[in-house]
């Protein structure tokens, strides 16, 4: 679309506003009629590591939601001479699961304990028992539960507990709502009734009654909703919130909000059955559109949902990007110190692009990118470890390609379950995240890892911000009727089947060899995060 039908679309109201709030990253993308992007935004943030937990504060949290709003409102004016004031719709997304526990008043009560933190183990297990489904250590229930084993105060005093693209969502309508992608990250969903599964909220409010709170599991989580529904408007508060420059009008519907797994799904058109995508940035996952329930729970796999409530399988990793990028800060430095100018863009591409000429297996090379806990390998803790002997080949090549390996070594750990234990059939996955902004590298790498074709799409660079964006316009421009599958096929991705990498026979290979490698490495680890040497 040129400048001008993108600033009629914007100022015919033709336009929807999709923010997300990545690891690092805080996106904003305004999309026109037709779904494409024409404006953008973005913040840069950090997770904090704060008496052993992983958080971001409220102003952290607010700051980010104001910058990254006020960097996309630039780029209208800058490209479109025009001030924005309205949007057709608005969708929030962010990082799944974790634990925002609010009281009557509206305060946070304890820090945000993220995605990030493995801090729940005792009440993982017991849910698991209790369920007999999985019950991994970064959702929203473990975390509660986990509260209430180690006693902790503020928990009788819980009006609200919620994630983090619920509470924004709050902020800016009132409405206490959570799509049914990241409520399935809080709490198993009934994917026929589209709601938290009943039987085991039953469950759990029997199992903590002793304990005599004064409110029920229901009563203080947010009500689930499918794409699609109505989840309130913009209200004047919220939007003095969101821009703080008080131009923003009030009423603009907003969507759901949402994980930032189902924005995947959406940015990635896998919604359909025996589809998946894969999410690479600071973590990485798998989800995989399943045609049936899976035989039995797995520890190393999380059901979810799509944003139009069906069931899906989640292979996830806490970690992927993080020590990646700071190697990736060290050539930077080392660059400075030569006296040279650096491109991050250009180092990243040159450095990704010479792990294509390593050795398939790395040449002997073995990481850990374990910046935090890894519950598929079964750490609490983490130690980015690098590790080789000396008959290893030591090459430029072979380490970049090491880096990238390993940033999918946990993952495969779950994928593995799902195709051979359940025979998961995939018939088309798509990467998307900051591991594929260099054309043809983490794709090729990803297909050789699955053994399998992986394409990524024109817009994946937009990711989930764009995802949210979508499914924002989904709510005001389906028509009767529409499914969500087929608006997407028909309205967002005709005509765009992306760019496809089918595996390497060689590179397959030698992924198996690294993995072995991998799997009988984890004492390495072990050891490394036992030692009182950190």
């Amino acid at each position: 679309m040129g400048v001008c039908e993108a600033k009629e679309a914007i100022l015919s109201n033709k336009t929807a506003l999709g923010i997300e709030f990545g690891s690092t990253r805080i996106k904003a993308v305004l999309v026109d009629g037709e779904n494409q992007p024409i404006a953008s935004g973005s913040y840069d943030w950090e997770n904090r590591y704060e008496n052993g937990v992983w958080t971001y504060s409220l102003e952290d949290i607010h700051k980010g939601l104001q910058g990254s709003y006020q960097d996309m409102a630039k780029d209208v004016k800058e490209k479109y001479g025009v001030e924005l004031t309205r949007v057709g719709a608005l969708g929030i997304s962010a990082m799944m699961h974790g634990y925002m526990p609010f009281n009557k008043a509206g305060e946070l009560m304890v820090p945000f304990r993220t995605w990030r933190n493995n801090i729940t183990g005792e009440a993982s297990e017991k849910l698991m028992e209790l369920f007999q489904y999985n019950i991994p250590q970064r959702w929203s229930i473990a975390h509660l539960y986990q509260a209430i084993l180690n006693g902790e105060e503020h928990v009788k005093d819980i009006d609200y507990m919620t994630t983090l693209e619920a509470y924004i969502h709050w902020r800016l309508t009132g409405k206490r709502i959570l799509g049914i992608g990241d409520a399935a990250g809080m709490f198993p969903i009934d994917s026929t009734t589209k709601d938290y599964n009943q039987g085991m909220v039953d469950k759990f409010d029997e199992l903590v009654a002793p304990y005599g709170f004064p409110w029920k599991l229901r009563d203080i989580m947010p009500q689930v909703m499918v794409a699609g529904q109505d989840a309130g408007c913009l209200t004047e508060e919220g939007a003095k919130l969101l821009d703080v420059t008080g131009k923003l009008e009030a009423g603009i519907p907003m969507c759901p909000p949402e994980g930032d797994a189902g924005t995947g799904m959406i940015a990635t058109n896998s919604v359909k059955q025996r589809t998946g995508n894969v999410s690479a940035g600071t973590s990485v996952f798998a989800t995989i559109v399943l045609e049936k329930e899976l035989s039995k729970p797995y520890k190393e796999i999380d059901m979810v949902a799509t944003p139009a409530g069906d069931p899906a399988a989640m292979a996830h990793s806490n970690n992927c990007t993080s020590d990646l990028n700071a190697w990736v800060n060290i050539f930077k430095e080392f660059t400075e110190a030569m006296g040279m100018e650096v491109d991050m863009n250009k180092l990243f591409g040159t450095l990704y692009n010479k792990a294509l000429e390593g050795d398939a297996d790395c040449g002997g090379l073995l990481s850990y990118c374990y910046f935090s806990g890894e519950h598929m390998t079964g750490f609490e803790e983490g130690r980015p470890l690098f590790v080789r002997s000396p008959e290893s080949k030591f090459t430029l090549a072979n380490f970049m390609r090491n880096n990238l390996y390993t940033c999918l070594g946990a993952m495969r750990v779950g994928l593995n379950i799902l195709t051979e234990k359940e025979d998961v059939k995939i018939d088309k996955l798509l990467g998307h995240g900051g591991l594929f902004k260099t054309e043809g590298v983490g794709q090729q790498i990803l297909a050789d890892a699955v053994n399998a074709p992986v394409s990524v799409m024109s817009t994946a660079g937009e990711g989930g911000a764009w995802g949210i964006a979508v499914l924002a316009s989904y709510l005001v421009n389906k028509e009767e009727g529409e499914t969500l599958e087929d608006f997407l096929d028909n309205k967002v991705f005709a005509g765009n089947e992306g760019s496809t990498l089918d595996p390497k026979p060689e590179g397959v290979e030698g992924f198996n060899v690294y993995m072995e490698r991998y799997l009988k490495g984890v004492s390495i680890e072990r050891a490394a995060v036992d030692s009182e040497i950190w």
